[in-house]
């Protein structure tokens, strides 16, 4: 898998059976687990695919969605992030047949995982980011309090490259992340914050208007939007019935 691209996407969340039965009305998610010792993770899976990751957070946590960026050596990532003023929350870890990971925290406060994917039995590296398929990964966006800092932090470590910047009112610009030449999320300055800053996960589904609907009606709730951006398609930010955060982007 490409060095910088969205790989994977993780939900700590202290409430499991609410959360599968959110998600899989919502996203269309199949859940198993993962067998993994010691721990209850629960993975989460539409059209044959692995797309996230749910457990229960340890005391302290925060109920959050995580997503992980796909590195060529765990390792040396972690330390060039260190260097660059990144803290690191999980060091460098393996999980048996999935591959080497790590949980950081950026320098201006947001939170994000690296993983070094294990290749699968089919030569791929999974396909929880597709920007095509309904109920996977779609985009990512950083709010943060020094956009041009946080561009410069990533840019480093993930090879990210600003693909074009668009107005979002008089003061602020939304620069789109691209990686490989393919465009992953954007970056901006967040009017009034002073606290650290946030990524948010964007999942693909077929009606934004429908899928409106089904988030109140399973004890969600819709924070912005519907609104449309450029492209033609429809975003809303919502929160799910614990209290994490993600963002939901398709035609209306």
């Amino acid at each position: 898998m490409t060095h910088g691209l969205p790989c994977w996407y993780e939900l700590a969340n202290p409430d499991l059976d609410a959360a599968k039965s959110f998600y899989a009305g919502l996203l269309g998610w199949t859940w198993t687990d993962s067998g993994m010792p010691g721990m209850t993770y629960l993975l989460g899976s539409r059209d044959g695919d692995m797309v996230a990751g749910l457990f229960k957070p340890d005391p302290g946590m925060p109920t959050a969605w995580t997503a992980y960026i796909a590195v060529d050596n765990a390792d040396e990532t972690v330390a060039q992030a260190k260097d660059l003023g990144a803290t690191v929350v999980v060091p460098p870890t393996d999980i048996p047949g999935t591959g080497r990971f790590s949980v950081l925290i950026d320098p201006q406060g947001a939170a994000f995982g690296i993983l070094q994917p294990q290749p699968m039995a089919d030569g791929t590296s999974g396909n929880a980011f597709d920007q095509k398929k309904s109920g996977h990964g779609n985009w990512h966006d950083l709010a943060t309090p020094d956009a041009p800092a946080a561009l410069t932090f990533y840019a480093a470590l993930f090879g990210w490259t600003q693909s074009r910047a668009m107005p979002m009112g008089p003061d602020n610009l939304y620069t789109i992340i691209a990686c490989a030449g393919q465009d992953i999320g954007g970056i901006f300055t967040e009017a009034g914050n002073t606290g650290p800053a946030k990524w948010t996960v964007y999942f693909g589904t077929p009606s934004v208007q429908d899928a409106v609907e089904a988030v109140k009606a399973s004890g969600g709730q819709v924070l912005h939007g519907p609104a449309e951006v450029p492209g033609g398609a429809l975003i809303i930010h919502c929160s799910d019935p614990i209290g994490a955060g993600f963002a939901l982007v398709g035609p209306a």
